[in-house]
């Protein structure tokens, strides 16, 4: 997974969230470029969202070559089979076993067999190429797993209520430290980044695939 590249008429954003510097600066974005998909582009709930200044900067090459933008935010962390954390339970081989948070965002599941939590942490490390944070204990058994990707610390509390042996996520607040000391429940943050690339990236193969692209 490297930074931004095009492919045929789709801009593929390839690290997906965190990515828009790449996509303003990248020379392979050209007039033969259809559309970018990327997870987000301005937090809604706390962002002016006109495009000016800095995320005019962000957009210059969208908008120079009349490229479309498609920003799929919280949809594309739900989605059942394209969204970050199903993506999520297909590379490491969970079982999804059901959805817990707002709007069900997040994920319930299992592992392909019972495992410890620090050998958790190594897989994860595996599949998204960096080392995760794990609060906890390394070897606390694990047989089911709550996840959601990006900064989803928050839900630590409703993770907990599914029973989950583990919660993980992307990103880590001091509370959250607290809270997985004082519960018992392990905690992993694998990156915000790291862990919502792979939903825009299967959501590019899609649409690749649907409309012959």
């Amino acid at each position: 997974v490297g930074a931004t590249r095009c492919s045929g008429n789709v801009a593929e954003i390839c690290d997906a969230d965190g990515s828009y510097h790449e996509l303003a600066d990248c020379d392979l974005v050209s007039e033969q470029s259809g559309a970018a998909f990327v997870c987000a582009f301005v937090d809604e709930t706390t962002e002016d969202g006109r495009v000016t200044g800095f995320r005019k900067q962000r957009m210059a090459r969208l908008l120079a070559h009349d490229i479309n933008l498609f920003a799929y935010h919280l949809p594309l962390d739900a989605h059942a089979t394209l969204g970050n954390n199903a993506q999520l339970a297909l590379r490491h081989g969970w079982t999804v076993t059901g959805r817990f948070g707002e709007q069900e965002i997040g994920f319930i599941g299992v592992p392909p067999a019972p495992t410890f939590a620090g050998e958790l942490a190594q897989a994860i490390e595996g599949v998204l190429g960096r080392a995760p944070l794990l609060v906890g204990d390394p070897a606390r058994k694990v047989e089911r797993i709550a996840w959601c990707s990006g900064g989803a610390q928050d839900y630590f509390e409703a993770a907990l209520a599914t029973g989950a042996d583990i919660f993980v996520s992307g990103e880590v607040s001091e509370q959250t430290v607290h809270l997985a000391r004082e519960t018992g429940m392990a905690y992993i943050a694998a990156g915000h980044h790291a862990t919502e690339r792979f939903g825009v990236m299967a959501l590019g193969a899609h649409v690749a695939e649907k409309f012959g692209i």
